[in-house]
């Protein structure tokens, strides 16, 4: 495990998390005096890419969030869905917020991390009944099984489940990997269920609303300081502070 201070953040590095020996990185308020809200942030299709999170995180985090960013597998035989859930239960054993002072925990998700996240709050019973504070999902789609429950958000909203939490989503108007109107469909299906909804639609593509580019040459996102990715990636991290009920 390694770990690096800036000026605002701290980070550890590679803390295992659970049984499958997958790591995770923690991001934290450097001079953060006691507990403060809980983010757990999942990235998308592929294996070990907590890396491509660590812009967001590192931004959230310089707001006052504790951010834990996990790797998982998508190509496991289970599609990744028990990393997630030890990943999950390690949050709510082992970090500041869930661990009962009573702080907000807000479980968010990047493209397939988005429905997984969003599949806890629909149906509970797959985090021994704990629901996060609030969901966050950053440009998913949600007609397709969540890697969480096996179960498209959009067929349990259309069966009668219930998120029972806020629900903000963040999608780039730009995104050509996955079109905008999958939040707008999920957006439009929580209004007519009259559950809380946000949706942001920065103009930006996929990689950008994370504060990154797709590099094609290794098939992988990578920080950026575009302006549009800039822009989008500050606005995905006021919408988790603002998940949290922070000002």
């Amino acid at each position: 495990m390694a770990s690096d201070t800036g000026t605002a953040v701290d980070t550890e590095r590679g803390l295992v998390y659970g049984p499958s020996g997958k790591q995770l990185d923690l991001y934290r308020p450097a001079k953060a005096a006691g507990p403060v809200p809980t983010v757990l942030l999942w990235h998308g299709i592929g294996p070990d890419e907590r890396d491509v999170l660590a812009p967001l995180a590192r931004t959230a985090a310089a707001r006052g969030l504790l951010v834990l960013v996990p790797d998982w597998d998508s190509g496991a035989a289970d599609g990744g869905r028990s990393q997630l859930l030890e990943s999950l239960a390690f949050v709510h054993k082992e970090a500041a917020g869930p661990a009962g002072d009573g702080e907000p925990f807000v479980l968010a998700g990047w493209s397939a991390g988005a429905g997984a996240a969003l599949g806890v709050a629909l149906r509970p019973e797959v985090a021994d009944g704990r629901r996060p504070t609030a969901v966050v999902g950053l440009t998913g789609r949600y007609d397709l099984p969540a890697r969480t429950t096996g179960a498209a958000p959009l067929a349990d909203l259309a069966a009668g489940r219930d998120p029972a939490v806020p629900v903000h989503l963040v999608h780039g108007s730009r995104d050509t990997v996955l079109d905008v109107r999958w939040s707008r469909d999920l957006a439009a299906a929580l209004r007519a269920a009259g559950r809380a909804v946000t949706l942001q639609e920065p103009a930006t593509d996929h990689a950008g609303v994370i504060m990154t580019e797709f590099d094609p040459a290794v098939a992988r996102c990578r920080p950026t300081t575009a302006e549009h990715a800039v822009r989008a990636g500050h606005l995905a991290a006021e919408v988790l502070v603002g998940a949290c009920g922070k000002p």
